[in-house]
């Protein structure tokens, strides 16, 4: 059974979904892929798993890294599952290219290439917004590719975890708005 919540940030109002293992998704509204994964039968109800994810949430928007993380239920593919895992490892404060993560799980699956764009498709996915940082992924040239909830809450949620942005642009074209 999936239960969900809802959480006033700074940013827009959040949609909370979970179950019995722990937060199955995180969406601005009106984002793109909102709500995806949800069934008909989930029903708003208040869990011990949305108060925490409530209180990093707080922590979090006040300009400060929570140091704990509720516990979550990733659910996917096993290459989105293993790309999800690698953005979870993204410190706070701090961006990596879709190349660098490709890199990373070419050398735990010992493959010789993968495609930054399959990368991109299965961060782009990532149910779990901000708690699995996917707003931390760029481009490799410092280019603020797609992200779900929007190009100007991605900047706005780096610029709130101090990232240096002097590197990083917003394209003008392209299917990256």
């Amino acid at each position: 059974m999936q239960y969900i919540n809802h959480y006033k940030s700074p940013m827009g109002s959040i949609l909370l979904a979970a179950d019995e293992t722990g937060i199955t998704g995180l969406w601005f509204d009106g984002a793109k892929y909102y709500a995806r994964g949800l069934g008909p039968e989930c029903k708003e109800k208040a869990l011990p798993v949305f108060e925490q994810a409530k209180q990093w949430l707080t922590i979090y928007f006040s300009g400060r890294e929570p140091h704990f993380y509720p516990p979550v239920h990733l659910t996917g593919t096993p290459f989105q599952l293993s790309v999800w895992t690698v953005l979870q490892k993204i410190p706070y404060g701090k961006t990596v290219a879709y190349g660098e993560i490709a890199k990373e799980i070419m050398g735990q699956k010992g493959l010789s290439r993968m495609s930054a764009q399959a990368v991109g498709g299965a961060v782009g996915h990532n149910k779990i917004s901000i708690i699995v940082p996917c707003h931390r992924v760029v481009g490799t040239n410092g280019c603020l590719t797609g992200y779900a909830g929007g190009i100007d809450r991605k900047v706005r949620l780096l610029t709130l975890e101090n990232v240096d942005m002097q590197h990083l642009f917003i394209p003008t074209k392209g299917t990256a708005l």
